[in-house]
This record gives C-alpha cells, sequence and structure tokens, in this order.
C-alpha cells in the first residue's frame, strides 16, 4: 500500500507548502485535490457567538477538529455532546452526523481535517 500512495504522490505532482491562516469571516479553505493533495481536505473556521456550522456527515472521511481558539460544543451522533476549547482535538470516524456549534462569549475557531478511509 506505501508503494501505491509514493506512486500517487510522485504522480500528481504535490509539493510540501506553507498556508497562512487569515482572519476570515467564517470559512477559509486550506488544502483538497484542487490544492493538489492525495485525499486530505482542510479548512479554518471562525464562528461568531451562537453560530453553528451546520449538522453534516463527511459521508466516507473522517475528521479531526483542532480547536485553536475560543469555546463550544460538538454533537457527534444522536446522544454525544463534546466540550470544545483551546488545544483540545476531537476525533470523528466516518458517517456520523455531526455540528459544531459556538456558545461562548468569544468567536470559535478551529481548524478541521479530513482524509479517505482506505479499506
Amino acid at each position: 500500500m506505501f508503494e501505491m500512495v509514493y506512486d500517487i504522490f510522485i504522480m500528481s505532482g504535490n509539493k510540501p507548502r506553507l498556508i497562512k491562516l487569515e482572519s476570515v469571516e467564517r470559512y477559509q479553505r486550506l488544502l483538497n485535490k484542487d490544492s493538489g493533495t492525495c485525499g486530505i481536505k482542510a479548512g479554518h473556521v471562525i464562528l461568531q457567538p451562537g453560530q453553528s456550522i451546520g449538522e453534516h456527515t463527511t459521508g466516507e472521511r473522517e475528521e479531526v477538529i483542532v480547536i485553536l481558539n475560543g469555546n463550544g460544543e460538538a454533537m457527534v451522533g444522536k446522544d454525544s455532546i463534546f466540550k470544545l476549547e483551546k488545544d483540545i482535538v476531537l476525533y470523528i470516524p466516518p458517517k456520523i452526523d455531526h455540528d459544531v456549534k459556538n456558545n461562548g462569549t468569544g468567536e470559535l475557531e478551529y481548524i478541521f481535517v479530513t482524509a479517505d478511509v482506505f479499506n
């Protein structure tokens, strides 16, 4: 499997790069296949107090959310609520409905990364 991934990496012309986080109103796309990744998608999100990203699923992708600043909560599945605060990392398995909401008094800022699951 390593050789196949390595071949994809070489063939697609991927190159290491730096991306600067910007003070965005709500969303900044960081990485996806259009920017040259093999399957990772990443974004920078800023939610104002009371805002949520909206319930969704990442389908066949797993997701990691890294909280940079602020407080909020993540509703994951039908029964789980996780408290979010600075320096917390949340893992969400594929095919699970989830939502992130800012229930704090300041901005909630985080990075998300999704990746294809290989069987």
